[in-house]
């Protein structure tokens, strides 16, 4: 009994040791699916929006060596009724509205500061999309029409084999993919999981087989059709998206601070959602939108693809919200009016006749919730008609 007590601690004490083993070789991705858990937590959110290098691993987007461009003040703007209390409802952090490219109102809220680096999420689709404009324009990708295998080879024999660049410009690519945030299983959440535990994006979007439609047939909001567009990207220029988001777009934009992606495990950059700038950095290129791609006296990306790529494309359903290339439309749109989105509270919206850009970031919880985008953009257009 005596020598069945001793074997049985050995055993415990072996386990015990392999565990902190273990645990010290893991201790990075362990805390990286740690923060994946908690990323949303109520009384962490606004911190870990802030500091997303702190928790995953992520490349730098430089901002180059040229000078800050400058973001002059208009006359300063009291905002509508009603927006007050809009902010705190929607738990917004940082909100700045530009006309005519002055700055009317500026604002910071939770804790945070003009200096902070806030996540865009699927706002990063839309600096992609400004992207995969400038490179078809200089003959990197021949076509929107082309196969996405033509430039990323692993898709061959997945749900994006067929597939077109338009189609997952579109979110048209008709793969079977559930994006639903709130359920711990799906691909959505395994995706974040891949990302925490040092995995490959690529080969995470090469695993999916099943399609619900044929590509271009139906629009459906699937995120990791943007990853495709990053594979295309990446497979016909050599280069990492990081490099070349800097180059061609950012480093003409003059901003204030370098920016960083989140990554996987590989070093490919989060594309679809893992872009980190300061609030008046996404200004400067929502600016540059606005102005139909023109910046300072540099036409960064070409006018026709601004043009293009905000106009109503996807195959939407009649009577609902619209999609471009990687950009929305609200159903109801007046002229010139689109926006990207992220979650939580993530918007860069545009009123190209009144030439109001609204930048906004958040930790907004409740952003699922029925009327809420469409209360936003309310309150966009009420601001937009109030300067």
């Amino acid at each position: 009994m005596r020598t069945f007590g001793k074997w049985l601690g050995r055993i415990l004490l072996a386990l015990c040791l392999a565990a902190i083993v273990v645990g010290i070789w893991k201790r990075e991705e362990i805390a990286r699916l740690w923060a994946v858990n908690s990323l949303f937590s109520e009384d962490k959110i606004v911190h870990n929006f802030t500091h997303m290098d702190a928790a995953f691993l992520s490349a730098p987007v430089p901002r180059g060596n040229g000078p800050t461009s400058t973001l002059s003040y208009g006359p300063e703007t009291e905002l509508p009724p009603g927006v007050a209390d809009w902010i705190i409802e929607r738990d917004v952090t940082s909100i700045l509205v530009m006309k005519d490219g002055e700055i009317r109102f500026e604002e910071y809220f939770l804790g945070t500061g003009p200096d902070d680096h806030r996540i865009s999420w699927s706002v990063a689709k839309s600096y992609l999309s400004a992207l995969l404009g400038v490179l078809l324009e200089e003959g990197a990708i021949a076509s929107l029409d082309d196969p996405v295998t033509t430039y990323a080879p692993l898709l061959t024999g997945s749900a994006y084999d067929g597939a077109t660049i338009r189609n997952v410009l579109n979110m048209a690519s008709g793969v079977q993919f559930d994006e639903d945030y709130f359920d711990p299983d799906s691909d959505i959440n395994r995706m974040g999981r891949v990302i925490a535990l040092g995995g490959t994006l690529d080969d995470f979007t090469a695993s999916f087989t099943a399609r619900f439609a044929e590509p271009g047939e139906t629009w459906q909001y699937v995120s990791i059709d943007t990853h495709v567009i990053g594979m295309v990207i990446r497979g016909a220029t050599g280069r990492s998206i990081a490099d070349l988001m800097s180059e061609k777009i950012l480093v003409p934009l003059g901003l204030e601070h370098d920016g960083y992606y989140v990554t996987d495990g590989a070093g490919a950059a989060f594309v679809l959602g893992g872009l980190n700038f300061t609030t008046r950095d996404y200004a400067r290129f929502g600016q540059m939108i606005l102005q139909d791609g023109m910046y300072g006296s540099r036409q960064i990306v070409p006018a026709d693809w601004i043009a293009a790529s905000t106009a109503p494309s996807a195959p939407t359903a009649p009577g609902k919200i619209q999609y471009g290339y990687q950009w929305w439309i609200p159903s109801d749109a007046q002229e010139g009016e689109f926006f990207g989105l992220g979650v939580y509270g993530q918007h860069m919206y545009f009123d190209r006749p009144r030439g109001v850009l609204i930048m906004t970031t958040g930790a907004d919880r409740r952003f699922k919730d029925d009327g809420v985008l469409t209360g936003n953009i309310e309150i966009f257009r009420k601001i937009a008609k109030s300067l």
